[in-house]
């Protein structure tokens, strides 16, 4: 790999042609699972469903800009994960509100099938962290990758517990309170994302725009 110089470019930053093929990966698993999830979950009547739904449409951009940044100097691939950053911070406040509308709506969603589509979304998202492991102490723009789909592997297991929560208590609550701690861990990931990325624009020069080279 060639370097344009420290300040933009270290020796894991993550421009290989391996690297780019497991992001047009996980792009498509998660571009997929939005729209299985979705459907569900507005069939269902879950909250959480939807929430994890939207979190996958998250994914699937992040990792599309991701694409998009590869090979760029570091305070460009430090740009695009602050944008990650925010919108992180962004889905954790949508959730929020979901939340509240249907805690006073008392919806009891259909346990089974968060139950299925809970473990399959799981499924989906073991694979994407098992692909994206050797990259997770890159730049600010890998580690937000990174950090998006460990947040997502936890997500879906809170999710399949919530489905047999509906399902022994039968109300809505176990739904209602998973949706809020994946908000949670939106907001949690965006902040560091975001605090990642604010320091590496402090430590770059801000003349030194160059792109590097991909191997």
């Amino acid at each position: 790999m060639t370097c344009c110089s420290d300040d933009t470019c270290s020796p894991k930053t993550p421009v290989s042609g391996r690297y780019r093929l497991v992001l047009w990966t996980v792009l498509v698993i998660n571009t997929v699972m939005f729209g299985v999830e979705l459907v569900a979950g507005l069939t269902a009547g879950s909250v959480a469903l939807q929430a994890d739904a939207l979190d996958f449409f998250a994914d699937a951009a992040n990792y599309g800009i991701s694409l998009f940044v590869l090979g760029m100097a570091l305070r460009w691939r430090a740009v695009a994960a602050l944008i990650k950053g925010a919108s992180m911070g962004l889905f954790g406040l949508f959730v929020t509100g979901s939340v509240v509308w249907h805690a006073l709506n008392g919806t009891v969603p259909a346990w089974g099938t968060m139950s299925a589509i809970g473990a399959l979304a799981l499924i989906a998202n073991v694979a994407c962290l098992g692909l994206l492991f050797a990259w997770r102490e890159g730049d600010a723009n890998m580690r937000s990758v990174w950090i998006c789909s460990r947040n997502d592997v936890l997500a879906n297991m809170a999710v399949v517990a919530a489905a047999f929560g509906v399902f022994g208590s039968g109300t809505g609550w176990p739904d209602i309170i998973v949706a809020t701690i994946m908000a949670g861990l939106a907001l949690q990931g965006a902040w560091a994302i975001i605090r990642d990325a604010r320091r590496e624009l402090r430590e770059v020069p801000e003349e030194n725009m160059t792109p590097v080279q991909a191997e």
